[in-house]
């Protein structure tokens, strides 16, 4: 089977692009939270590697292409920041403390359910970095000496259960605020929140966006302060 597929160039690519469509159609059609593309895309396309017991290398060989597109499209998340810069400016003090809150909020979350599940210091350094973007994250994880394997899949956990939650979330705490919005699921669930976010509004997206970056250089500087409490 897995010589099948290996000689389908574009294969995973396929399937991958066609899951997250399915994904999409099903929460238009049911309006779910639940019915997350990305969650529904990931879970159909795994239960198809496994159905078909098709190794992940051959899987990856064919979809890669589609992560070549990662790149591009994060640095595009600075268009809506710059269409909104005039609004940043205005408002930069709620945004630093807001970012800065999050960051130590997330961090110190994470230190007192490692103290209370009796974690070891390599899996408590290991879920430091959860909430901002997986590339940092992994450098971040790697100077502290934590499993990155780990590290990677509570990142997209994160960013998924962000996307999944943040605007019914919004609706239950009454918070209306776009920049307060955008800045809770950036510096929260990084670049998969921010989907959701770019969805909720222009304001959320571009506020979103900036939490992603300023999330990610605080953690790596409070990362390793941190580190020393276990």
């Amino acid at each position: 089977m897995n010589d099948f597929w290996a000689n389908s160039v574009f294969f995973g690519s396929l399937i991958t692009v066609a899951f997250y469509g399915i994904g999409i159609l099903l929460k238009n059609r049911f309006h779910n939270p639940l019915c997350s593309p990305l969650l529904i895309g990931i879970s159909l396309t795994i239960a198809f590697l496994l159905v078909f017991q098709i190794d992940y290398e051959v899987y990856y060989a064919s979809a890669k292409y589609v992560s070549y597109l990662l790149t591009p499209a994060t640095i595009c998340l600075a268009v809506p920041l710059y269409q909104q810069w005039e609004l940043l400016k205005k408002n930069w003090q709620a945004v630093v403390a807001g970012i800065t809150a999050s960051v130590i909020t997330s961090m110190t979350a994470v230190l007192l359910l490692s103290l209370l599940f009796r974690l070891d210091r390599t899996g408590y350094v290991t879920l430091l970095a959860k909430s901002i973007t997986t590339a940092i994250g992994m450098g971040v994880t790697e100077e502290l000496k934590g499993n990155i394997a780990i590290a990677v899949t509570s990142i997209i956990l994160t960013g998924i259960t962000g996307n999944m939650i943040a605007e019914e979330l919004c609706r239950i705490c009454k918070i209306k605020e776009p920049i307060a919005k955008g800045i809770a699921i950036g510096a929260s669930s990084h670049a998969i929140g921010t989907v959701k976010a770019m969805e909720m509004g222009a304001v959320e997206g571009a506020m979103s966006s900036l939490a992603i970056v300023a999330a990610g250089i605080l953690t790596v500087a409070l990362a390793p302060i941190y580190a020393l409490f276990m």
